[in-house]
């Protein structure tokens, strides 16, 4: 009988050739393994350099966007902002005056309420002026926007920066030798500190300390004049408010952070000889405003036919505010910086004692909020749908007063425009700028931009 046939040396021969197939099979696994991992790694590097270049980081609000810059972004910021001989001709030309002895003046806030409308008339007398805004989106930046169009018709730049941004200013600097600031950038609003309270503290104390750091080094330095508030007066109950009365009770970490501005003010004044003046201005209205404020919310929802709430003090007293309309407060910029003395320092060193000075420009004439959307009602032809509840405990105080006396004797200031003249205005400006026809009154509209 035959012997069955050898098949050791063909199984060995099948079990080398399964080794080999497996061994290859995970070496092809591995390469494909790093190839993926590659291919993944370069994509997600694209991805993130792409969207640093693009988009902006957040700031800790979400909601709450402020143009800052990291090191990837750096090559494209300064070629957005500051990227060489065009740019800075550009700075030049709207920094200089066009009058003889005119200033030139760095306005901070430039995109906002004031500093457009303070802007605006130092470039109509013949100063120089370049603003400085960084357009974050505390309220729809499409206004600011639209303010920074208004304002470059008339050939005034904005630069758009921050104040944190010590290189930036120190370049503005290097190209224009300012006479004057105007600093009007902060975070503004009593309830929003309660939402995003560091906010009020990069730009209301860290970006003026900033901006007077890199003051104080230049030769020659500039006279500052600069936005407090009367929000600095807080639990006080003398009225009307005077600059003499004490200012260290603030309600509202707004207030804490302006009433900390001018402590610094007082220590640079002190130490780098810096020209320093503070304005404490009261609610301010008028064209082109703050949507944030009462009167421009009230007209809003009242033509939307939503209600309002119109508070009460908590002992049942009607919540009184000294409005002051856009064009008496513009006045009052203008004559403190035409009356702001040199500063006396240069390159950081004190030559001698500095003008340092700080005052209320308000209306003098308190209206309770009431009459406020009475006014409104008659203005829009429109009944507002009240709904009348206690102030709640968010900072806001109750009453407002301001005593400018020490600005009327120190540079004629004289506020000529009472409320209800100062919100037909703002109306007018209103439902022109938003296309409104529908119930509001018949009468003639001013052209936007004007606020006169």
């Amino acid at each position: 009988m035959a012997s069955p046939p050898d098949t050791s040396k063909t199984i060995k021969l099948e079990r080398y050739n399964s080794y080999l197939r497996r061994v290859n099979s995970t070496k092809l696994l591995n390469a494909s393994s790093k190839l993926l991992f590659r291919a993944t790694l370069l994509i997600a590097l694209a991805l993130i350099f792409y969207f640093t270049l693009n988009y902006p980081p957040l700031s800790d609000n979400p909601n709450h966007h402020i143009h800052q810059h990291n090191f990837l972004s750096s090559a494209f910021y300064g070629h957005r902002t500051n990227g060489g001989a065009a740019w800075e001709k550009q700075v030049r030309h709207s920094s200089t005056p066009r009058r003889s002895n005119g200033m030139s003046v760095l306005v901070t806030g430039s995109a906002g309420f004031i500093g457009s409308h303070c802007s605006l008339a130092l470039k109509k007398r013949g100063d120089g002026v370049l603003g400085l805004d960084n357009f974050n989106d505390y309220y729809d930046p499409s206004l600011k926007r639209a303010r920074q169009a208004l304002l470059l018709k008339h050939q005034i730049f904005i630069v758009e920066g921050d104040l944190n941004d010590a290189s930036l200013l120190t370049k503005l600097f290097d190209v224009v030798p300012f006479t004057h600031v105007l600093h009007l950038a902060a975070q503004a609003g009593v309830r929003y500190a309660m939402k995003n309270p560091q906010s009020y503290v990069r730009s209301n104390i860290a970006g003026f300390i900033n901006l007077l750091e890199v003051a104080k080094s230049v030769d020659p330095q500039p006279a500052i004049v600069w936005a407090s508030s009367s929000s600095v007066y807080g639990l006080n109950t003398e009225n009307p408010f005077s600059e003499l009365h004490r200012t260290d009770q603030p309600a509202s970490l707004y207030a804490a952070t302006k009433k900390a501005g001018e402590a610094i003010a007082h220590t640079y004044n002190h130490i780098y000889g810096l020209s320093l003046t503070g304005l404490r201005f009261f609610t301010v209205y008028g064209p082109w405003g703050r949507p944030d404020m009462a009167y421009f919310f009230f007209t809003k929802d009242i033509l939307h036919g939503k209600t309002i709430d119109v508070y009460r003090t908590q002992d049942e007293k009607e919540v009184a505010r000294d409005f002051t309309y856009i064009d008496d407060v513009v006045k009052g910029c203008i004559g403190a910086l035409d009356t702001a003395e040199k500063s006396t320092g240069s390159g950081g060193k004190k030559r001698g004692p500095a003008q340092l000075r700080i005052y209320n420009l308000g209306n003098t004439s308190p209206v309770p909020v009431g009459k406020l959307v009475s006014i409104l009602e008659g203005l829009l032809n429109t009944k507002a749908k009240k709904h009348v509840i206690k102030m709640p405990r968010n900072g806001d105080v109750p009453f407002t007063h301001a005593n400018v006396s020490l600005a009327f004797t120190d540079f004629g200031y004289k506020p000529t425009t009472d409320l209800a003249t100062g919100l037909r205005k703002f109306v007018k400006w209103y439902v022109s700028y938003y296309g409104i026809q529908s119930r509001v009154k018949k009468e003639n509209s001013i052209i936007p931009g004007e606020s006169a």
